[in-house]
């Protein structure tokens, strides 16, 4: 904290022009994320200023970023759904589910959590991100053309019958809850039915339309009728702000294109009276906290989501700390991972309160910062600030933005988060599997699993799906390198080591001896248990030599057990050499030792064997 003001000049244009760039982004995903625009503003200004305040990265920009959006958009769709489209109903919820998002990040952080997210395949986060574009690009397509499936009339006609069942069921539930509901008297359940308006069953209706015209697959579906009612104004004023945000870049990079592609736009649908559709109302004054959360709290709506804010959570730590490394390579300064998951935390967690949507460290945000010469931590409060200063002033000029200049900024985002190096890699990777004739990457197969699982299934599921895939592939490769380095396969055809071309010529027939280099695990314990199967019937000990097995998992010690107990039923001694400190101790844990061999025959060299061998095994040739 002492030096938070030797840079202030510099931390307090960088921070001004982060804000700046930050104001549509917060704008277009709040929209996206179906809490309206306020959310994504309160959620840019309380992250940016905490997570500046509490993190470990001096330069790093937070806010609502384009996958935290993506998870949080499905999150709220599906609790809202379960409040019968009610988002007034759902928002505590909701923001309960955010808020435990951000209590768990803290979690990490504290438990040291953080320097272990490096390890997640680069497979899974390249298809995980090109999903969110892929995502935020078809659910964009549907308001830049100025469709909206709740208002087209015909398509929510369809939805009437089953709008009438389920407000039917939910009065059946609700009777069942007060006691009511028996099968001698459904005088409650008629008077309640005829109750039923017509405004109620179009309410639902809408509810269950919009639902069904949610996410990447809802979007493909209505897609047909979108094309049918076009709104060629919307189209216009979305095509607009493409055209100039990627446009304005090939002029200049000084000012933010999304920026000028805002004004231009929106001053245009507004200066020329446009029947243009707006955003919906930013209220005017300071943020309030949404007390609800506290005092309507029920861990049973909760329960059903801690998975998913936990999924949320990481999520958000690995955006954040892979923006935290990117920030490293330009100022040549080391984050601290455990602190800047505190400082995401304590942010989302606050945001939550007041209504935010969930974020994280935002990479082009903080590109902007360092580049416009922010250095310290002042730069992403003065961020935060910068964004209430423009709630306070300009909430209601902000109001009458255009709907479909967001949707526009948002294609350009989903274009933009794409990882086009992972998709370019995909001729060039080594075809490593072999599935009956086909030959394919296996890495390829892990990101396209998980690219189409997160576009049209589930976002959450599909990354944990693309992680057991990679980990246990991980663990075969590893496996079948280190068994193929380890050599316990050639158990006749072995090399002897110097110090045994002086073994007596008159005991190879009764003395085997086993080399064991390199650890005994799950990889490499099936050619193990040949061993007792391939010792000739002369002998009468066995030499297993494991001064070179520095390591042996669980499944390598019962692999060595259901051989010593094969090798003692046919009287075959077994003399271990060279037995090191943590397969000694592994063997000692299940009585291996001393049970199947006696401590006098552990032996810490092959001279020291010889020895043994020379006095206890006989030629039987003599």
């Amino acid at each position: 904290m002492k030096n938070l003001f030797v840079n202030i000049k510099g931390d307090a244009f960088g921070g001004i022009t982060a804000g700046i760039v930050a104001l549509p982004l917060a704008l277009a995903f709040g929209v996206s994320s179906g809490l309206g625009p306020t959310a994504g503003l309160y959620g840019a200004i309380f992250i940016s200023f905490f997570a500046a305040l509490f993190g470990g990265t001096s330069t790093q920009i937070s806010g609502p970023t384009a996958p935290m959006t993506a998870v949080s958009m499905v999150i709220i769709a599906g609790i809202i759904a379960t409040n019968d489209g009610d988002i007034e109903k759902a928002l505590p919820v909701i923001l309960t589910v955010f808020l435990l998002a951000g209590l768990m990040q803290i979690g990490l952080g504290i438990l040291g959590l953080g320097k272990y997210i490096r390890y997640i395949p680069y497979p899974v986060v390249s298809g995980f991100m090109t999903a969110i574009g892929v995502i935020i690009l078809l659910t964009q397509i549907l308001p830049s053309l100025g469709y909206y499936p709740k208002e087209d009339e015909a398509f929510v006609e369809q939805f009437k019958p089953q709008a009438e069942e389920v407000i039917l069921d939910n009065i059946l539930k609700d009777e069942a809850g007060e006691g009511i509901l028996v099968l001698e008297d459904f005088k409650e359940t008629i008077r309640r039915a005829e109750a039923i308006s017509q405004e109620d069953i179009l309410k639902e209706s809408q509810t269950l339309a919009a639902k069904d015209a949610s996410g990447a697959y809802g979007a493909i579906k209505v897609l047909p009728r979108a094309l049918k009612h076009i709104n060629w104004l919307e189209l216009i004023l979305a095509l607009g702000t493409i055209f100039i945000i990627y446009g304005f870049k090939r002029i200049t990079k000084a000012v933010p294109s999304t920026l000028v592609a805002l004004i231009v736009m929106s001053g245009i649908a507004v200066g020329f009276g446009l029947n243009y559709r707006p955003i919906e109302e930013i209220p005017s004054g300071l943020p309030i906290p949404n007390l609800e959360i506290f005092t309507s709290f029920k861990l049973s709506s909760v329960t059903p989501y801690i998975f998913t804010a936990l999924t949320l959570s990481l999520l958000g730590a690995i955006d954040s700390l892979l923006t935290s490394v990117v920030a490293d390579n330009m100022t040549k300064t080391k984050h601290k991972p455990n602190k800047e998951l505190v400082g995401q935390g304590i942010g989302n967690s606050i945001a939550a309160v007041f209504g935010g949507i969930p974020g994280a460290g935002a990479t082009i945000r903080t590109v902007v910062n360092i580049t416009s010469g922010g250095k310290t931590k002042l730069s992403g409060m003065i961020a935060g600030i910068m964004l209430l200063i423009i709630l306070l002033g300009l909430g209601p000029i902000a109001s009458q933005i255009p709907a479909a200049v967001l949707a526009g900024i948002l294609i350009t985002v989903g274009i933009g988060v794409m990882d086009y190096k992972g998709l370019k890699a995909i001729p060039s990777l080594p075809k490593d599997v072999k599935f009956g004739p086909i030959k394919f990457s296996m890495e390829v197969l892990i990101m396209l699993v998980v690219l189409f699982l997160s576009t049209f299934w589930n976002l959450v599921y599909a990354v944990g799906i693309g992680l057991v895939i990679a980990s246990l592939m991980f663990m075969k490769k590893i496996g079948d390198l280190t068994a193929e380095r380890s050599d316990v396969k050639s158990l006749l055809k072995e090399k002897a080591w110097a110090d045994e071309l002086n073994f007596p010529a008159n005991l190879k027939e009764e003395v085997f001896i086993k080399h064991i280099k390199g650890p005994l695990f799950f990889g490499s314990t099936s050619e193990f248990q040949q061993l007792a199967k391939q010792i000739p019937d002369t002998a009468k000990a066995v030499i297993i030599r494991t001064g070179r097995m520095q390591y042996m998992d669980q499944s390598g010690l019962y692999a060595m057990e259901d051989v010593l107990v094969d090798l003692e039923k046919n009287g075959i001694s077994v003399l271990l050499v060279g037995l090191l400190k943590q397969p000694r101790y592994m063997m000692e844990r299940i009585d291996i030792i001393p049970d199947l061999i006696p401590k006098e025959h552990l032996f810490d060299n092959f001279k020291d064997c010889i020895k043994w061998i020379k006095a206890n095994i006989q030629d039987d040739q003599q």
